[in-house]
């Protein structure tokens, strides 16, 4: 159960009470308020509850007297339920093989429904996992075709898109439906060295620290709420192309971290920042 809300006292009491009332037990429980005195009050809950798939609609409908009274922002999340992605690629391959392996070793817990691109590069590879592998190139004349054919093809399909070094800006068609469920990974340390070439950009600097970012896409260009970064350690003696190496093991780790944790619904959106229960 993930939960948000303003804060105020009795919260944390009410929805313990109504899970024990239906008989759940609780196994997990983080909370996080922003502001003790008026801020926004965040919570997930791990519980278990005998027959819930039998239960939930019934349990949903008695919690929304307790969400009206706390002016809840909620959502129930049946682990049994395995999210659905698309992953969406390019030329450049490492975060793609990265999910996969995780994948395929049982650490990403998910369906991987698909794999589109805009080159055929890695269609044979993917094809090797059983996975479906979805060639639309795009030029800037075919693009809203393109986006039309992608959006067909995910529509009703998936629950999260996953742009794993996707290199073409998005539209606000294929934005809207998938608001805070379309990961990307920025190949640099956001806010800093936005755009194209920013391993360029980090050597002209003389950056000391490189690093990767992943987020929830937006409308604004590599503006969207950040969920998880990282960074490594660099010097004068590493020149671009050795940059952009280190960068590369960065993103794929970062991009995993990003995806594990919204499948596994460790993630509440608040304006344009994150809570990330990990």
């Amino acid at each position: 159960m993930l939960i948000s809300c303003p804060d105020g006292p009795g919260i944390v009491a009410a929805v313990s009470r109504f899970l024990f009332e239906h008989g759940a037990n609780i196994v997990q429980s983080d909370q996080y308020t922003m502001d003790p005195e008026g801020g926004m009050f965040f919570m997930r809950i791990e519980f278990d509850l005998d027959q819930l798939p039998v239960r939930l609609s019934s349990m949903e409908q008695d919690f929304e007297e307790v969400a009206r009274h706390f002016r809840m922002n909620w959502s129930i999340h049946p682990l049994s339920r395995r999210k659905k992605l698309a992953i969406f690629v390019s030329k450049e391959d490492h975060c793609l093989v990265e999910l996969l392996w995780q994948w395929q070793a049982g650490d990403l817990d998910a369906e991987i429904s698909m794999v589109i691109s805009n080159h055929p590069d890695m269609g044979d590879y993917v094809r090797s996992f059983g996975i479906p592998y979805h060639h639309i190139p795009v030029t800037p004349e075919t693009k809203s075709e393109a986006e039309r054919r992608q959006l067909e093809l995910v529509n009703g399909k998936v629950d999260v898109i996953v742009l794993a070094r996707y290199m073409q800006i998005l539209s606000p068609a294929l934005i809207q439906p998938y608001r805070n469920r379309l990961i990307n990974i920025h190949h640099s340390f956001l806010p800093a060295f936005v755009g194209g070439k920013p391993y360029a950009q980090a050597y002209d600097r003389g950056v000391k620290i490189i690093g990767a970012t992943a987020h929830y896409v937006t409308e604004e260009l590599d503006g969207g709420p950040i969920i998880e970064q990282d960074v490594q350690r660099v010097s004068h003696r590493d020149n671009v192309a050795e940059l952009k190496r280190i960068g590369r093991t960065i993103e794929r780790v970062v991009l995993a971290r990003a995806v594990k944790w919204h499948i596994e619904d460790r993630i509440l959106v608040h304006q344009n920042k994150t809570v990330v229960f990990n």
